[in-house]
């Protein structure tokens, strides 16, 4: 305590978890007014308004004045919240006023003794109050016999009030450095605790629920003078008393990293039995079998760890009882979580006792207490089997305390087979019971129309065909291979497993087959297509003697089997990125492959659109330059694409080729297709006890301040448990790598109730997993080792994984084309099937379950490729000019009319130089990179990446991209793996690495964290907008930053949602730079916004949306490439006054420099759009304000605040 000038003292106040406060204060002043203070001004007392100050261990008295302590400087008081009962002034006993003040020079008393004595007199205080209203109300029940028994109990007990034993304040004044079991500090502790805990009550010191139990049922009325208010047995008093001595000293040992062992438990037993209290191991056994699912006695050490069950290893070692460093120890649990755990078992044991009384019968007797014994007792729990019935009773409630899901039953136990079409009525009288499903599309079967295999095959070809069983063609099949083999560029636009692969086999085989010379290539997006694709080919050709040495050239191919293949190879198979980085730049290695080049097939063109589809024109583009100025060849094009609204335009863009002939009218067969629109029931807010949940974005609350929907993760686990249950193969696609592993988790544990056989059946696919490991995963379910599996888009191209009958959708995937891609993986085969589209709580989702035509009736989207892009062109030039000197007399029909001012701008940056000695103005490569291919990341696939490792096994789980890795991974993380859990416990950055060791944890972890956009070409990240800053408003085009901060992280309870932890972080920041334009809002308009009480962060985020809508209207662009900027619904910090959007690519991809001079234009279409949208919803709808692009699941958004802001700004800039 400091002078802090003539009439104020200075006083620090500290909590126990670390917080604390300085204030100025008067020395006049009394302790209730500095608790008043601390009330107004220190948030742990305006959280906790009922609390203690405490001095040395000292309690301050209310009426003392601050200025009788003597506290000196660097002393400190402590803040300790209690819960207490609110009592009048009339009803307090006269003793809390008549408290002696402690003495300013009085000497501190034993800390456990003046600590644990102040505490007991609040609870004195509160039973004395209890008391005195028992004594009061049993006389008025006397007076009022004709109310019911249950107004005369509540008014006898009282209100119940959470009175629970003071954990925190036991694990501060107990000794965990002590190396003996207890010692003798710590038993004085313990027989203090055990003192209070006398009854089996509702709470640690609330009402006893035999007592309650006699009133209800009139077994006792007040006879015994209204004095006795507890009924237990001796028996049972001491069965409390047990229970409460191992629950606390289960935590004590754990505190000092010991397991609890029959050997320490003697000891602790031992040393208690000193200071009177007589406990002993067999009441300790006796408490395993009344309660076995809370108190359990092993063998197997492995089992011992700190949860809801107490495990006591029966056998002792010496290194088992070892003390650990007490301060290392207590890093295993935070404290929070142990008194949490602590709760936790005490309130489940008294419920189960206290239900296992209301089952049997019992009478009073004279001594005032029940008479049973613990032998009856036990009897009967055993007979009714009471721990399979609390466990149900515990899984009915868990929605909000605990980690399992949050459903009423996990589903049937039934494993009888069924169709996917019977499996709607199946749902709709289980788990779909409650109205969950809002639609169903009934997707009519379509007849095959079938062609003769085209007369051109050779016998070779009809072979080869006959061996994979086919003998007749569907008619776009015959006649896009006559197309082909007429040297026709070709596009096979049909739908999910129509056969497009023989429409490009058959040609190439047929060329390969009939010249030894000829060769083609294959170009993938992506590996595992490359890998289904060679396994087709290999099939079809096993029976041949012709070497067409198919092989794949990808970064996972080896070094000698690049050589060999650059040397063998006909039929060569790779993606854009290894053309881009590898074959183009070494195209000599090539030369004979490239010379003899006859096909160039290219699958899944709907892949290559925005700047990824940029980037792919253009190494198409300088593959064809090369061929023809270099080689002479001139290769035909066959492209198959499933999901597109404009495949003939997007093929003919993509590689710059004046005619391209399509094919759309789909001969295959379809089978019936139900398509389920299922919304998650919609439950009280009240049922969840007014906790603190984490619920992403799109899982917030839609309906109601009042209700909340129940997890859509969840649901879908019981649906993939309930299609594997049911003999059905399945896919769940989910929207992230986490949401993959928490819905196999859940749904392992659905399995494990209802087929535990089956749990090895299910499995994880997404990204990130090691090439070996997919494959594997891959094999298993063509093969059928594995019938249903969580995944993310990487399993929405066509890999071949055989027959599938159900496909779930988690939430809307991002655009019509992926949900419509993804849910034709089912049905393959001709097989009827199911699709079910979950959806989360956010208005996009609900959108789409309330206009179920809005969603089916939607058109594909475009897809959109700018070629003419003079950032992206500018940087293939020069690796064009790297590989064959470039002309503008040559070169204009591969890279448009801008070529040569494209050259001058990379002439004065010093990269490429003119010969002018030659007439048609020869351009080298003069730049500085020696293989400039390698600096241009055409898909922003990132190099930096971060090891996760097994530190049991010692083996690496999985590779993180540096942007993803601290979502994942950080000391405290829970990092998620099929369905295992893994708890991280170091990061070290300088290597990149995060260790792990697997355990069985119950929650989850999520970051906290938030992504700024920082325009660098304004002279700070977030101007200052004034009123006469702008008479006009300007956009402007910019250098951004876009940088994400992780702050800290929640645990979160698996199932339920609830938070019982917070964390914080110290991360460093993930920045990348990329290109912006945006607009600033006037001061002027965003008062008129707030004065009609339009929520202009709101507004804002809408406007960004609406503008981002209109975009491609006048610029050839893809969505995906740009993203707004959205604001964080759970972010207070200042939003800008600015309507922004920038390219979501690492280094800008120019759109945004693009744009600005079309900026106008776009806030006029944008407003237009806005006013003739007749949605009435606040947040708008998918036509107007809603965008699958959000990163913020369309939350924090106002239409009509974003009509006035436009509105605003078009007026200013008029």
């Amino acid at each position: 305590m400091e002078e802090s000038n003539q009439n104020e003292i200075q006083i620090q106040i500290r909590t126990l978890t670390g917080e604390s406060i300085i204030l100025h204060i008067t020395p006049s002043a009394t302790v209730q007014h500095l608790k008043l203070l601390l009330n107004n001004s220190f948030p742990p007392a305006t959280n906790s308004p009922n609390f203690h100050l405490f001095f040395k261990g000292n309690k301050l008295q209310l009426h003392d004045e601050i200025g009788s302590y003597i506290i000196q400087s660097g002393e400190f008081l402590v803040l300790i919240p209690f819960a207490k009962k609110e009592l009048t002034q009339s009803d307090k006993p006269d003793s809390v006023f008549s408290s002696p003040n402690v003495a300013c020079n009085a000497s501190t008393s034993n800390l456990a003794d003046t600590m644990w004595s102040s505490i007991m007199e609040d609870l004195s205080e509160l039973r004395e109050t209890a008391e005195k209203i028992d004594d009061n109300n049993v006389s008025n029940l006397e007076r009022n016999k004709e109310r019911t028994v249950e107004v005369e109990i509540k008014r006898g007990l009282g209100s119940e009030k959470e009175i629970e034993l003071p954990y925190h304040l036991i694990f501060n004044t107990l000794d965990c450095t002590n190396e003996s079991a207890l010692g003798e500090s710590n038993c004085e502790v313990f027989s203090k605790v055990l003192e209070s805990v006398n009854c089996l009550s509702d709470l640690p010191l609330g009402h006893c629920k035999l007592f309650k139990r006699a009133c209800l049922t009139k077994r006792t009325s007040g006879n015994d003078g209204g004095r006795v208010t507890c009924l237990c047995p001796p028996w049972l008093k001491t069965v409390v008393k047990s229970f409460a001595f191992v629950n606390i000293f289960s935590a004590f040992l754990h505190l000092q990293g010991r397991k609890v062992t029959t050997s320490l438990l003697e000891e602790g037993l031992d040393q208690f039995s000193k200071f009177g209290v007589k406990l002993g191991l067999h009441e300790m056994k006796h408490l395993s079998l009344l309660c076995p699912h809370l108190v359990s006695f092993v063998d197997d050490i492995e089992k011992a760890s700190f949860g809801d069950v107490i495990i006591v290893v029966n056998h002792s070692t010496s290194n088992e009882d070892q003390i650990e460093d007490p301060k290392r120890a207590r890093k295993s649990l935070y404290i929070s979580k142990i008194v949490s755990t602590l709760k936790r078992r005490d309130s489940s044991f008294r419920k189960y006792l206290g239900w296992a009384f209301e089952q049997i019968q019992f009478e009073i007797g004279d001594e005032m207490n029940v008479r049973i014994s613990f032998e009856e007792l036990l009897a009967a729990v055993e007979d009714c089997d009471f721990t399979r019935k609390g466990n149900k009773s515990k899984r009915v409630k868990r929605s909000s305390t605990s980690s399992r899901p949050d459903m009423d039953h996990f589903g049937c136990h039934d494993t009888k087979s069924l169709m996917a079409v019977d499996m709607v009525e199946h749902l709709k009288k289980g788990i779909g019971s409650e109205g969950q499903i809002v639609h169903i599309e009934d997707i009519c079967a379509r007849k095959a129309i079938y062609s003769e295999i085209p007369a051109e095959l050779s016998e070779k070809t009809r072979s080869a065909l006959k061996y994979i069983g086919v003998s007749k063609m569907y008619n776009h099949q015959a006649e896009s291979i006559q197309a082909s083999l007429l040297g026709k560029n070709v596009v096979v636009a049909t739908m999910t497993s129509s056969g497009k692969s023989l429409c490009y086999n058959l040609p190439v085989l047929e060329e390969l087959f009939e010249n030894s010379s000829s060769c083609a290539l294959y170009i993938f997006p992506t590996k595992a297509l490359a890998q289904d694709q060679l396994r087709s080919l290999l099939h079809m050709t096993k029976e041949f003697d012709v070497d067409l040495n198919i092989g794949i050239y990808d970064g996972d191919t080896s070094h000698s089997e690049r050589t060999w293949l650059r040397d063998n190879s006909r039929l060569l198979i790779t993606n854009p990125d290894m053309l881009h980085i590898s074959i183009l730049p070494h195209h000599r290695l090539f030369s004979r492959i490239l010379s003899n080049l006859r096909f160039l097939v290219i699958d899944e063109t709907h892949t290559y659109k925005g700047a990824f589809g940029c980037h792919t024109a253009l190494i198409l583009r300088r593959l064809r330059r090369l061929c023809s100025h270099v080689y002479g060849a001139v290769p035909s094009f066959i492209f198959s694409t499933a999901t597109s609204a404009n495949p003939h335009e997007h093929s003919m863009e993509l590689a710059n080729l004046p005619k391209v002939e399509l094919f759309q009218k789909d001969g295959s067969p379809s089978a019936r297709k139900l398509f389920i629109l299922w919304n998650p029931v919609l439950r009280p807010k009240t049922i969840f006890n007014k906790a603190r949940f984490a619920m992403d974005n799109d899982e917030l609350a839609d309906e109601s301040a009042n209700f909340v929907r129940s997890s859509p993760i969840v649901d879908v686990s019981r649906l993939l448990a309930e299609m594997v249950q049911h003999g059905l193969r399945c896919i769940a696609f989910c929207k992230s790598r986490k949401l993959c592993e928490l819905v196999l988790s859940y749904a392992r544990e659905i399995l494990q109730e209802t087929a535990p056989h089956l749990l090895d059946s299910i499995c994880a696919y997404r990204g990130g997993y090691i090439a070996e490991e997919r494959r594997k995963i891959e094999s298993a379910f063509f093969g059928g080792k594995i019938c249903g599996v969580a995944a993310t888009n990487a399993l929405e191209l066509g890999i071949d994984v055989g027959e599938i009958d159900v496909t779930l959708h988690l939430g809307f995937p991002g655009s019509i084309a992926s949900l419509w891609q993804q849910a034709g993986r089912g049905g393959r085969r001709a097989r009827p099937s199911l699709a079910i589209y979950v959806a989360f709580g956010g208005p996009l989702d609900q959108y789409f379950m309330n206009n179920p035509r809005k969603l089916f009736e939607r058109p594909i989207e475009c897809c959109h490729i700018d070629s003419q892009n003079k950032q992206v062109l500018e940087q293939h030039l020069v690796c064009a000019a790297h590989e064959h000197p470039l002309s503008v007399q040559y070169d204009e029909q591969y890279f448009g009319a801008c070529l040569e001012s494209c050259l001058n701008s990379l002439k004065d940056r010093g990269y490429l130089c003119p010969d002018l000695s030659d007439s048609s103005r020869i351009w080298n490569y003069i730049g500085p990179e020696k293989l400039p291919s390698h600096a241009i990341n055409i898909r922003a696939i990132e190099t930096v990446r971060y090891s996760v490792i097994d530190q049991k096994k010692n083996e690496v789980l999985e590779e993180i991209e540096e942007s993803k890795a601290f979502f994942q991974v950080y000391e405290g993380a829970v990092y998620l793996r099929q369905g295992k859990t893994y708890l991280v416990e170091k990061l070290d950055l300088s290597s990149k690495t995060a260790f792990c060791k697997e355990a069985d944890l119950k929650y989850y972890t999520k970051t906290r964290d938030y992504t700024d956009i920082h325009v660098i070409g304004g002279n700070i990240a977030y101007p200052v907008i004034d009123s006469t800053m702008f008479t006009k408003t300007n956009v402007r085009a910019n250098a951004c930053q876009v940088a994400t901060t992780w702050f800290g992280f929640y645990r979160i309870w698996r199932g339920s949602n609830q938070i019982i932890d917070a964390v914080d972080l110290a991360l460093p920041q993930y920045s990348y730079e990329s290109q912006a334009v945006w607009v600033p809002v006037p001061q002027s308009i965003k008062e008129a916004v707030v004065k009609q009480n339009y929520d202009f962060r709101g507004g804002l985020h809408a406007a960004s949306h609406a503008v981002l809508h209109v975009v491609p209207l006048h610029i050839v662009c893809n969505l995906s490439d740009l993203a707004p900027e959205c604001p964080n619904p759970h972010d207070s910090r200042y939003y800008p006054e600015r309507i922004l959007i920038y390219d979501q690519n690492p280094g800008g991809s120019g759109i945004s420099v693009q744009a600005q001079p079309h900026f106008s234009k776009f806030l006029t279409a944008a407003l237009e759009v806005l006013t003739c949208c007749r949605c009435s919803a606040e947040v708008g709808c998918p036509n107007c304000v809603q965008s699958f692009a959000c990163h913020e699941y369309n939350e924090v958004l106002h239409k009509d605040a974003a009509i006035m802001i436009i509105k605003g700004i078009l007026d200013a800039e008029n």
